[in-house]
């Protein structure tokens, strides 16, 4: 019977500990997937990622297309509709 209890509370304390994982996983993950995706519409659109930013490159300034980037930046801060 001890046995039983044991392990139990074993499958308990797994199940919280997945969840917790799961917990602190899902905003890093939906962090890195937003500023890749950020990333992508401006060299998309012909910036360079800078810093957290997106800015003209100094031999493409007339390829940069900022309207571009920050409708591509709207889309998909509001979820890629």
């Amino acid at each position: 019977m001890k046995e039983a209890a044991g392990e139990a509370n074993m499958t308990v304390i797994t199940i919280i500990l997945i969840g917790v994982i799961v917990a602190i996983a899902i905003p890093l993950v939906t962090s890195l997937m937003s500023n890749t995706a950020k990333r992508t519409c401006c060299t998309d659109n012909g910036g360079i990622w800078k810093g957290g930013t997106c800015q003209e490159g100094s031999n493409n300034q007339s390829l940069f297309d900022e309207a571009g980037y920050n409708a591509c930046v709207q889309s998909v801060d509001a979820g890629g509709e």
